[in-house]
């Protein structure tokens, strides 16, 4: 967005009944389903601006197959639900999602339509993405697969904000997913390039309101809903909705609202290579945590641990600790995480929080 939008007129901030957090319920055996667009992906190699790059490395990139991707390293059962081309592309990202333990069955090959692509442009100011996914494959989805075999016995469904930027019929299938009888997992994902026609603060808002458990970045919030939602507990006045609402603070902390409960978890400090993923590993994270029923702080801690491993590589998917270090570092003292660094051994020049 151009400018800073207006201040946002806000209700009310809900009370809250003290510190006692209750704990979350087990989602079940059953698997978790994500579903959206997952592109072929272009990025200078070596790293630098895109005009004068040498080479380019592919590699694949998309938010919801991302949060699969994760989700089964966590060793939860999972599917990825999508289309691509019948093209090079198409099959180089079921080859590597799918080579990550994620159910891929669910993806239909489209013959007319290609798989999309984005081209990643670093420069000193950040990366700039060069999105070609018009008429996709993916942008063709709709809500009837809502009614197909790969969602069913689904215990989650996740979704995100960029979905419903892509077509009318995807806008279709978030509407009729959120009315359904499988809980949704939803994260804002706000993309400004998406939404040239200024709708994105509306039409995320309301969606995000109908599920049952949402993440969104205090920064995106903001820019979002405007300088007034200045706190955590100003966009869960926006959000009164979900059962579950996630607010990232950047390197700060990460702020879950579960009914009248709130409960804040700092994020460890991480040696950032790259940024991209992290938001989508942390809610892979979480949701795993969610999935066996882990206590909401434990919760916390997974997903910042999650977004550290992304945050450590270049790429949008790194490797977990192992499942035993995993272990200890959720036990820890609350004393010894608010002084942790990922990982442990790491010079603390530039550092950052596993920002999502």
């Amino acid at each position: 967005m151009s400018s800073t939008p207006p201040a946002a007129t806000l209700p009310p901030p809900p009370q809250h009944s003290g510190s006692a957090v209750p704990p979350l319920v087990p989602l079940g055996p059953g698997p978790v389903v994500c579903v959206g667009e997952t592109m072929a992906a272009l990025v200078p190699d070596p790293v630098g601006p895109l005009a004068v790059a040498a080479g380019l490395g592919l590699a694949v990139a998309g938010a919801e197959s991302n949060v699969a991707m994760y989700l089964a390293d966590h060793g939860v059962p999972v599917r990825w639900v999508s289309a691509v081309g019948a093209d090079p592309f198409g099959t180089r990202v079921l080859a590597e999602v799918g080579g990550r333990g994620v159910d891929v069955t669910g993806v239909r090959t489209d013959p007319d339509r290609p798989t999309g692509l984005l081209v990643k442009d670093p420069g000193p100011d950040g990366t700039r993405v060069h999105y070609y996914r018009r008429g996709s494959a993916a942008s063709a989805l709709g809500p009837e697969l809502l009614a197909g075999p790969a969602v069913h016995g689904a215990v989650l469904l996740h979704l995100t904000g960029i979905t419903a930027a892509l077509s009318p019929s995807c806008r279709r299938l978030l509407e009729e997913a959120l009315a359904g009888p499988v809980p949704v997992s939803f994260d804002v994902n706000h993309r400004t390039a998406l939404w040239p026609d200024g709708s994105a603060p509306a039409v995320l808002r309301d969606l995000a309101d109908r599920a049952d458990v949402v993440f969104v970045g205090l920064d995106e919030a903001q820019a979002l809903w405007g300088s007034g939602v200045g706190t955590p507990a100003d966009v869960r006045a926006l959000l009164p909705g979900p059962g579950l609402l996630v607010v990232k603070d950047g390197a700060r902390a990460a702020t879950a609202f579960h009914g009248p409960a709130v409960c804040a978890v700092p994020a460890p400090r991480v040696e950032v290579v790259e940024p991209v993923g992290a938001g989508d590993a942390f809610a892979a994270g979480f949701l795993a945590a969610l999935h066996r029923g882990e206590p909401l702080p434990r919760a916390l801690r997974l997903a910042h641990l999650t977004a550290a491993a992304a945050l450590r590589v270049p790429a949008d998917h790194g490797p977990l600790p192992s499942p035993g270090r995993l272990a200890a570092l959720l036990a820890v003292p609350d004393e010894e995480w608010a002084s942790l660094t990922v990982p442990e051994t790491a010079p603390a020049a530039r550092t950052a929080g596993s920002r999502g």
